[in-house]
């Protein structure tokens, strides 16, 4: 199975918040973190120093998706935000970002394990994949 961990985020959104959402998102779906495979944005967030560093810190790859790859994603959110849409050019970031990555890496569907979460920065959700046979 593939796990992807969608992120979202404010401006200067540290580390430690990011880290402690993603990690009670995890207990809360009750998963491992080490099954985590990547974690995904929108490339908006690509100066986002928190994300890099959390990325760095769990040693996952951090893949920072357009919106032409979250667009797709819209029906599958559990919320939509214009706040987002005005940011980064898709209704939802951490939903759309963690499908979009797990159905690229396993080659085939995802699903939500995990809608989206808030902390006081940063949003978080969880989705997983069966790997691809191709």
């Amino acid at each position: 199975m593939i796990l992807v961990a969608g992120l979202g985020c404010r401006k200067d959104c540290g580390a430690d918040e990011l880290l402690a959402l993603l990690r009670a998102c995890l207990r809360e779906a009750g998963l491992d973190e080490t099954l985590l495979k990547a974690l995904a944005s929108s490339e908006a967030k690509a100066l986002e120093g928190g994300l890099r560093e959390l990325a760095r810190q769990l040693r996952l790859p951090l893949e920072l998706l357009p919106a032409e790859r979250l667009l797709p994603y819209e029906s599958q959110l559990s919320s939509t935000s214009a706040l987002a849409r005005q940011a980064t050019g898709s209704p939802g970031v951490a939903e759309a970002s963690a499908l979009a990555l797990a159905e690229a890496l396993a080659e085939g569907p995802a699903r939500l394990v995990l809608t989206k979460r808030r902390s006081a920065n940063a949003t978080c959700a969880l989705a997983m994949a069966p790997v691809g046979l191709g």
